[in-house]
């Protein structure tokens, strides 16, 4: 091993590789990475004293500071709450928690605060194999960490959709005491008012993992999970919510059983689970908030029509595109079936070494022992529509996927064609340069 300043100086050299490599020189289409504004990275990187500060502590029925538990907390427990306010504005609700670091936090807190809320440890999910994220799943933090008894929504691989009629009898039967929606492979909208009422019936909390179309559902292009039943909604603030890395559970308790339940999270908050809560990030959260509502229903608008029209124009020129009876998607991503072509693993390194990103996943009638080698690849629109791209655009980088797929160039051709496409897209839309331009915004508003 080499000596402490000669690895310094290679973690100094392979960070600037790093930056150079995804950021100027590779298409990103990984469905779970989003990518921030000049603003919010701006001030991001303004809140450093911030970044480093503790705030252990309670939080009230709002989502406000109650009480912190170390000294020198009077601006932090402003900006805290200024940012639950904000939070809680855009999305219609009436208590939020910005503490949490990740959306598999917020999942965490949640499921572990439901349950001791419920007194109840059956929880009814979306199928691992059919694109529920692993924080869900018996076999990862549910499962190991919390020691939930899982139970299966009954899922339509033909609607690639949770079957509502099915599932409805499942949840009667098992009476969880959740019943969650959302996911990973996540391609439509969940059926939370069809199965609403029979949540209600058993005694279930409705928990709803956007972390994937959390800016789907700023920008009032996907579905509205709170106004259709959702008692909580946990999720990421940095996929196609554009802002930083973090988590957040939000919702309105308006029954003394979901304040029970607000208070059970927060107790999973804290002491259970976070000591500092990474601090640092909430001003530019508040910032991304502010883009989202400004410019939040062109940007979403856009994602889809461009996964949309990928997962067409990728159809018609002989790749598997699944859902194609339901137009392929209503969401950011689209999942591709290259089974034909090589399976997954191949064609996601092919890809890679043309310098476009994006992930091999299993699909729902895959032989799910077979992980490293799925058929399928999950796609995102997210990254390349913030950075202008439109249908005429999409379709130019599906013909470059296409050559890869079907072999008809080698990736280190197509390489040189992705370089001179992402050199035409060095801008970020949909948002703001900077922080006065923000402030003016606001001003003249």
């Amino acid at each position: 091993m080499k000596d402490l300043p000669d690895l310094v100086v290679d973690l100094v050299e392979t960070s600037q590789k790093h930056e150079q490599y995804r950021e100027k020189e590779c298409i990103n289409m990984i469905a779970s990475e989003g990518i921030k504004s000049p603003a919010v990275t701006q001030i991001l990187n303004l809140t450093q004293d911030l970044a480093s500060r503790y705030a252990e502590g309670e939080n009230d029925i709002s989502g406000h500071v109650q009480k912190r538990h170390y000294q020198g907390q009077k601006y932090m427990s402003q900006i805290e709450d200024i940012t639950t306010d904000i939070i809680k504005s855009l999305f219609g609700s009436t208590w939020a928690d910005v503490r949490l670091v990740s959306g598999t936090h917020a999942n965490l807190a949640t499921f572990k605060g439901l349950s001791l809320a419920s007194k109840n440890n059956k929880m009814v999910v979306t199928p691992l194999s059919c694109g529920a994220h692993i924080s869900h799943d018996y076999t990862g933090l549910a499962g190991k960490i919390l020691g939930l008894d899982n139970i299966n929504h009954v899922y339509n691989i033909d609607e690639f959709n949770i079957d509502p009629d099915k599932s409805a009898y499942v949840i009667r039967a098992a009476k969880p005491g959740i019943v969650t929606f959302g996911g990973s492979l996540f391609l439509f909208p969940h059926p939370i008012k069809e199965l609403k009422e029979i949540c209600d019936e058993v005694g279930a909390y409705v928990a709803y993992d956007a972390s994937h179309v959390l800016g789907l559902i700023a920008g009032g292009q996907f579905q509205d999970p709170l106004r259709e039943g959702a008692d909580f909604i946990t999720s990421s603030t940095h996929k196609t919510f554009p802002g930083p890395q973090g988590g957040v559970v939000m919702g309105s308790p308006t029954t003394p059983a979901l304040e029970k339940a607000v208070k059970k999270i927060q107790y999973a908050v804290f002491p259970l689970t976070a000591s500092s809560t990474h601090l640092g990030r909430l001003p530019a959260l508040g910032i991304a908030c502010l883009e989202m509502k400004i410019f939040g229903k062109d940007l979403a608008r856009q994602i889809v029509k461009n996964a949309q029209t990928a997962g067409q124009y990728l159809y018609e020129n002989g790749v598997k595109v699944i859902a194609e009876k339901k137009g392929f998607t209503k969401s950011h991503q689209i999942a591709l079936d290259v089974h034909a072509f090589g399976g997954g693993n191949k064609i996601a390194q092919d890809l890679e070494d043309a310098n476009i990103i994006l992930n091999k996943n299993l699909l729902p009638y895959d032989d799910q022992s077979s992980k490293e080698n799925p058929s399928g690849l999950r796609v995102g629109f997210q990254d390349v529509t913030r950075r202008g791209f439109k249908e005429g655009d999409i379709k130019h980088l599906c013909d470059l996927i296409l050559d890869v797929v079907k072999g008809k160039r080698k990736p280190t051709a197509v390489k040189e064609d992705v370089l001179a496409l992402k050199k035409e897209f060095n801008c970020i839309k949909y948002g703001f340069q900077n922080i006065e331009e923000a402030l003016t915004y606001i001003k003249k508003a």
